[in-house]
């Protein structure tokens, strides 16, 4: 296991290329679900706990089932080529996904129903958050860029569950003092969420310019 490619994956994946400022992906529950801190970081954990087991998931998925060269089918067709599962990629992830954010769900409502209120219906739109979707197929991207194994799919994971989990502490951080600030009542609510989320990822684009060998 190679350290230095992990830190590589970590720091791209939470500054650099954050999902949120970069790649503006996730912004529905990044907006609806940032008013009140505590509300983030609720929801900031449940993004991190499924995108941590969808790339786990989806991962051998690809690799054991859909994936020719690697999958199990091969052995049951021993003297054929095992079929090309691959363009069923996409139906395979979501099906995942939306399966973990169910278990997700029933353990919040279970031991936390006052974050599961809080939370609405921003819960279950994790299976629409579009971070997990493009996580899972950047993890078995063809790009060398990507193209993670086991152990570094389930780290973009996680790191991508952090960074999207930064950018929500840090505008619910600024909407709570906003609220007693003197804003003009025509921004107030959500024109003013727009300004500074715009602020904030300009602000990140100085990451951009970071070089990591």
């Amino acid at each position: 296991m190679d350290l230095r490619e992990l830190f590589i994956i970590i720091i791209t994946a939470v500054f650099i290329n954050n999902f949120v400022f970069a790649r503006f992906l996730g912004t529905c529950p990044y907006l609806g679900v940032s008013k009140k801190l505590d509300s983030a970081l609720g929801m900031g954990m449940a993004v991190i706990f499924v995108l941590v087991m969808a790339s786990a998931v989806t991962w051998i998925a690809f690799n054991y089932l859909l994936q020719p060269t690697t999958s199990i089918f091969k052995y049951l067709f021993a003297s054929h080529q095992a079929p090309d599962l691959t363009f069923l990629r996409t139906i395979v992830f979501i099906l995942v996904i939306a399966s973990l954010v169910q278990f997700v769900e029933m353990v919040i409502q279970k031991f936390s129903p006052t974050l599961y209120k809080a939370l609405g219906i921003y819960l279950p739109l994790i299976t629409t958050n579009c971070i997990i979707l493009a996580v899972a197929i950047l993890n078995v991207s063809p790009d060398p860029q990507y193209n993670f194994n086991f152990i570094e799919s389930i780290v973009h994971g996680f790191s991508a569950g952090v960074g999207f989990m930064l950018a929500l502490i840090l505008m619910a951080g600024i909407r709570e003092r906003l609220e007693l600030a003197p804003v003009p009542a025509p921004l107030r609510g959500v024109p003013i969420a727009f300004i500074m989320a715009g602020l904030m990822a300009i602000a990140f684009l100085g990451f951009s310019g970071l070089k990591i060998k």
